[in-house]
């Protein structure tokens, strides 16, 4: 219970430190909630949202889970996509990745891990159609960041091919989907250069990021 005590005082702390900066910054917040951004990242500790874009508390929708999936039967993220869409008019929605992500590494070992499995069996699926490429990478470390990487740009894929992204589209809304990458080394994000806007740009703007993390490869090993 004395850990737990902590986070109240750690908790306290930060609200007055806030409030000393902003006063009305709470008052404003619980008004209404008015994101510029979604975001869906990945359930990692050390990938905070709101901090990697120094973002306060009600500039960004958040969802996370195990290794920043998004899945066409996975309810929970749908729906989140389908409130940031609709209800918050959010215009850029940000698919968020890290390297050294646990459930890449646990998909890459083949491992049975009991009901995350399940979950992973999607990320497997990805490391299947890629697996000459990815068999074809000598060093583990590498291996996991390339996939880390093409995972990204497959979730990009999928969240352009929800009933919501499409609906949005079809209705001339302004939506953008985007792919990016965190290096937990260096705390630096990078874009994967996946930022699909269109359902007529789906294919070519994907395909072209897959090339580019191919292209990488091969100049390493050059």
């Amino acid at each position: 219970m004395g850990e737990l005590k902590k986070l109240f005082q750690n908790n306290r702390q930060w609200s007055a430190q806030v409030t000393c900066e902003q006063p009305d910054f709470f008052k404003k917040l619980a008004d209404q909630q008015s994101p510029d951004y979604l975001w869906i990242g990945c359930s990692d500790s050390r990938v905070p949202a709101n901090e990697l874009v120094g973002l306060m508390p009600g500039e960004v929708f958040v969802h996370r889970n195990v290794a920043n999936m998004v899945i066409h039967t996975d309810f929970n993220g749908l729906s989140v996509i389908q409130y940031a869409v609709e209800v918050l008019n959010i215009k850029d929605i940000i698919v968020c990745g890290h390297y050294d992500c646990g459930g890449v590494k646990e998909a890459l070992a083949n491992s049975s891990s009991g009901l995350v499995n399940n979950w992973l069996r999607h990320l497997r699926d990805i490391q299947f159609t890629h697996g000459d490429f990815l068999d074809a990478i000598a060093d583990p470390k590498e291996r996991s960041d390339r996939l880390c990487e093409l995972n990204i740009i497959e979730q990009v894929r999928n969240v352009c091919r929800t009933t919501t992204a499409e609906q949005a589209w079809q209705e001339g809304k302004p939506l953008t989907v985007h792919g990016w990458i965190y290096n937990i080394g260096n705390g630096l994000l990078q874009d994967l250069d996946v930022s699909v806007s269109s359902a007529d740009s789906i294919r070519p703007v994907t395909e072209a990021a897959l090339k580019k993390v191919y292209g990488r490869t091969e100049r390493i090993r050059a």
